[in-house]
């Protein structure tokens, strides 16, 4: 935790309340604990964005060049010109507030900015100053205002306090898509080198080295080996996964934090073992070390870097000559895909549609995108019965499930990760029916969010889920936070502990593995976190 992260109940009764002034009067004030670091000249130079240089959000001079504001309306004019439904959402909306209070970051900080509608007119009173008739003649009364320096600082505070999570768009009477306004906003603030490390680093990294970790394939191969030393202490069964591999039927691809990251490195083992079972019932499966991530940080940077990082796994897929990709739990890897990829890099004809090896199942659905989220390649195997399952295994586990925004909202995953738990563990929970599914709230830290210097804004972002989770956790005794999102699985363990201590997170693939029974396995007396199976205790207390 960040040394002046206040106590939650410091955080609660702060009582936030709005400004005195109206909103263009009140001046933007970037305090610690509330933005992420700037992103470093190496990055910006590695991605191609001008104006690399060491700046400080804190400074009032921010290093821009003497052509700022020009460059600002030329990018807003570009993409007025460019993105159609940009402009749409520019125009129509009319400021009802439908939006206001479904933002975590709203309810959480209370600030009117956080307003998904007041955010948004962040830009679009700009827009309405430089690109409408009524803005020109009439400014302020037409809800138009100049771009300053004060406007511009305040477009990256806010818009890098928005996790692109889409909930406001769901309850938009127009279908206002907040997150693409989101989107644009940070892309022209890339054209003026104002990025944050949290994303730029990560994006770097995957030019380098295929993930945002930065991780070479020797060390990624390393840490399949360690995870398959640690499977087999626990089974008993010698696990050798395929990397590499020319001529497989599917490419597995999966977020690096599941490689590199606990508890998602758990998640991980979870695959393994779930591989090595199908083998033998003709999964002919390989991972890459080379498209080494599922991730798409690009989403939070611009379409161009967006549309590249989509384009590696593909590219992957087609030198190892594979017919269809499996993805793992992530989140953002799957709203690229699902609603991008075909607009940016084209359908992927060169592969075919995926059509599961053990169950015959064709995947309609990946038709285009020829690429299978794993929780439903898991689910319709456990429903044609190919998966040998003791869900007592999990029962030390009270489980409840997060919706993760992407994959739920992004490409309506619902029912499939319900129908694993619910296969795999005996004691499952719902949280409150206007928090999950397509209301789900947000991590908090979402979209390049997830950094240590800004843990106050997480905990407060972090709050509406938390509390959610909380309610269950009072109820039915709820002491596992189940998700299908790597950034999940990496923002969760910190809000646990601050707001809900008694609650620890896991991924899908965890609990199947742990219910999964092995061929030829040992009496297995630990799960995969070396935590005692459910009676294990008690059986060698008798012994």
């Amino acid at each position: 935790m960040a040394e002046e992260l206040p106590t939650p109940e410091e955080l609660i009764s702060k009582g936030y309340k709005p400004p005195k002034t109206a909103w263009m009067d009140t001046p933007v004030n970037i305090r610690k604990g509330m933005y992420c670091y700037a992103s470093t000249p190496k990055t910006v130079e590695t991605l191609g964005l001008p104006n690399p240089r060491n700046w400080n959000p804190l400074d009032d001079d921010w290093q821009l060049p003497d052509n700022w504001k020009e460059i600002v309306f030329e990018g807003l004019r570009e993409r007025l010109d460019k993105f159609r439904s940009f402009k749409l959402f520019m125009d129509i909306c009319v400021r009802c507030g439908a939006c206001a209070d479904k933002c975590h970051f709203f309810i959480g900080t209370g600030d009117p900015k956080n307003m998904p509608v007041l955010r948004a007119e962040l830009i679009r009173s700009v827009y309405r100053n430089d690109f409408t008739k009524a803005g020109k003649i009439l400014g302020r009364l037409a809800g138009a205002r100049p771009m300053t320096i004060g406007v511009l600082k305040e477009w990256w505070y806010y818009l890098f306090q928005c996790s692109e999570c889409r909930r406001c768009s769901v309850f938009c009477p127009y279908g206002i898509d907040t997150a693409e306004i989101t989107i644009v906003g940070r892309e022209i603030l890339n054209l003026l080198g104002l990025n944050i490390d949290w994303i730029s680093a990560p994006v770097a990294n995957c030019y380098r080295t295929g993930n945002h970790l930065g991780i070479q394939p020797h060390a990624y191969t390393d840490m399949i080996d360690f995870f398959c030393e640690d499977i087999e202490e626990v089974t008993g069964v010698k696990m050798e996964p395929s990397l590499n591999r020319k001529g497989a039927e599917i490419l597995f691809i999966t977020p690096s934090g599941d490689v590199f990251a606990d508890p998602g490195t758990y998640t991980a083992m979870g695959y393994i073992i779930l591989f090595h079972y199908l083998q033998e019932l003709g999964l002919d499966i390989t991972w890459s070390t080379y498209a080494s991530e599922g991730g798409n940080f690009g989403f939070f940077t611009s379409h161009d870097t967006m549309k590249r990082l989509n384009a590696k796994m593909f590219a992957e897929a087609k030198r190892l000559g594979v017919k269809w990709i499996l993805g793992g739990e992530c989140g953002h890897m799957w709203r690229v895909i699902q609603q991008y990829m075909n607009t940016m890099n084209g359908p992927a004809d060169f592969l075919e549609t995926p059509v599961s090896p053990i169950t015959g199942t064709c995947f309609e659905n990946a038709k285009s995108t020829k690429m299978v989220h794993i929780a439903e390649f898991t689910a319709d195997l456990i429903y044609h019965n190919k998966l040998n399952l003791d869900p007592s295994r999990n029962d030390n586990k009270i489980v409840t499930y997060h919706d993760s925004c992407n994959p739920a909202r992004g490409m309506g995953l619902l029912d499939e990760p319900r129908y694993v738990i619910n296969s795999v563990c005996n004691h499952f929970y719902e949280m409150p029916s206007n928090t999950i599914r397509e209301q789900t709230f947000c991590c908090g830290a979402g979209s390049g969010l997830n950094a240590s210097e800004d843990m106050e804004l997480r905990m407060m972002g972090g709050l509406p889920r938390a509390n959610a989770v909380k309610y269950v956790h009072e109820m039915h005794g709820v002491n596992m936070l189940a998700c299908v999102c790597a950034i999940d699985r990496a923002v969760f363990p910190a809000l646990m502990e601050y707001w809900v201590p008694e609650v620890d997170v896991t991924g899908l693939h965890e609990l199947v593995a742990n219910a999964l029974i092995l061929p030829g396995e040992k009496k297995r007396t630990t799960d995969l976190r070396g935590e005692p199976l459910p009676g294990v205790e008690e059986e060698d207390a008798e012994e």
